[in-house]
């Protein structure tokens, strides 16, 4: 048996390892901002009793009070503006912190990287400076009035200076993406899917196969395995971004909240379920997928069986369930009653997200009898309605084939 041999990390990779792993010598310092918090905190609790002590005694006229309040709201904000920089600046200079699926994650921790840092930081300062020269206003009567004049300036400079660095990041970032994938076009013979990580953020965590996650994704039955991070974002003529975005961080799930998606065939709607889906499944829940039509036949087994309830007690062990194509099929009044109970079932109990071709108030074409209202009332409720509209993608793509 001939050995196998593996030629050496070239020199310059090795180098280049070395100098990454260098980021490191920067967590020390956001271990010492975590310090300087709680220097803020001491700060606070100090001036809020100093506050509470003048007031009990008579001795805090409105202007100190103001004064105080002012200084206590001013120390709040730096320490804000510090838990920024704490966890943005890790998070995009030394390494990812895995809060997927957190419900307390921030929203712009999702697409955090240097040029939102920046804008945001210098959003903050524009806010303590702001602070800073009404403190100096309240109390004009003790304030020089050089120091208004240097201090409205100094504002107005930090204002001039926050809007020209969000005016420029905007330009900066998309020139960053187009170059990105100019390179990834021209490295991949494969048609190049516009950017959708913008909008909707890749995943973090530990990867898959450490969690059982593999085993989850087949186990629920998704017609193919789709990813919220391949979804082409232009395609659709509109829908809503950033509602996605936040879908991404699962917290409709730990909420029992549903989602809907209303559109057009080929809009994409099945791939969006999916990709939630996939995504629920290597966070650790457990998902169960099938079309409106699956969904029937199931549950008129169980009943059949004299066993529904059991069936949808034991659905309860899935956090999500994805029920596709609601309309294509219309149903029958005891059908109709059969989706009722499942949406009643899970009424604040689990999630469901459900794709259809057609608006909520217009079920009452799919569920015949008096069920459809009541269902959609609960279904609705805690829901997320994301509307896609545009022509089908599938279409669109065959006569591009076939003009081709």
């Amino acid at each position: 048996m001939q050995a196998i041999t593996r030629d050496p990390s070239p020199p310059t990779t090795t180098l280049g390892y070395a100098l990454f792993a260098t980021r490191w010598l920067q967590a020390p310092l956001y271990f010492g901002l975590v310090a300087a918090q709680g220097v803020y905190v001491y700060k606070f609790f100090n001036e809020l009793w100093a506050l509470i002590l003048r007031c009990i005694t008579g001795q805090a006229t409105e202007t100190y009070v103001m004064l105080a309040v002012l200084k206590l709201v001013d120390v709040v904000m730096i320490a804000n503006l510090l838990i920024m920089v704490i966890v943005g600046g890790y998070e995009t200079f030394v390494s990812r912190i895995g809060l997927q699926g957190h419900r307390d994650q921030p929203e712009w921790l999702s697409h955090v990287n240097s040029n939102v840092l920046k804008v945001k930081l210098a959003t903050a300062i524009v806010g303590i400076s702001s602070v800073h020269l009404l403190q100096m206003f309240v109390d004009v009567h003790h304030t020089a009035r050089h120091s208004l004049l240097w201090g409205t300036v100094i504002h107005m400079a930090f204002i001039v200076s926050a809007a020209i660095l969000a005016y420029m990041s905007g330009p900066m970032a998309a020139h960053a993406e187009r170059a990105h994938h100019r390179d990834h076009r021209a490295d991949d013979s494969e048609p190049v899917r516009p950017p959708a990580a913008v909008s909707i953020p890749a995943q973090a965590g530990p990867p898959p196969a450490e969690t059982g996650a593999e085993e989850r994704i087949r186990a629920a039955g998704f017609p193919a395995r789709k990813a919220l991070e391949e979804f082409d974002a232009e395609h659709p003529r509109a829908f809503d971004r950033e509602t996605v975005a936040r879908l991404g961080k699962l917290d409709f799930v730990a909420a029992h909240g549903n989602v809907v998606f209303v559109g057009p065939p080929g809009t994409g709607k099945t791939h969006l379920a999916v990709g939630l889906g996939v995504r629920a499944c290597q966070a650790g829940r457990r998902v169960l997928f099938d079309t409106a039509a699956g969904w029937a036949a199931r549950l008129a087994g169980a009943q059949a069986a004299g066993r529904l309830d059991e069936e949808l007690t034991a659905l309860d062990d899935c956090p999500l369930l994805i029920v596709d194509e609601v309309g294509y099929v219309p149903f029958d009044a005891d059908t109709s009653r059969l989706f009722f109970q499942l949406v009643a079932h899970r009424y604040e109990r689990g999630s469901l997200i459900v794709t259809s071709d057609r608006p909520l108030e217009r079920w009452d074409e799919v569920f015949g009898g008096p069920a459809a209202p009541a269902m959609v009332d609960r279904l609705a409720h805690h829901a997320e309605i994301v509307r896609l509209e545009g022509e089908s993608y599938r279409m669109r793509r065959a006569t591009s084939e076939w003009a081709g």
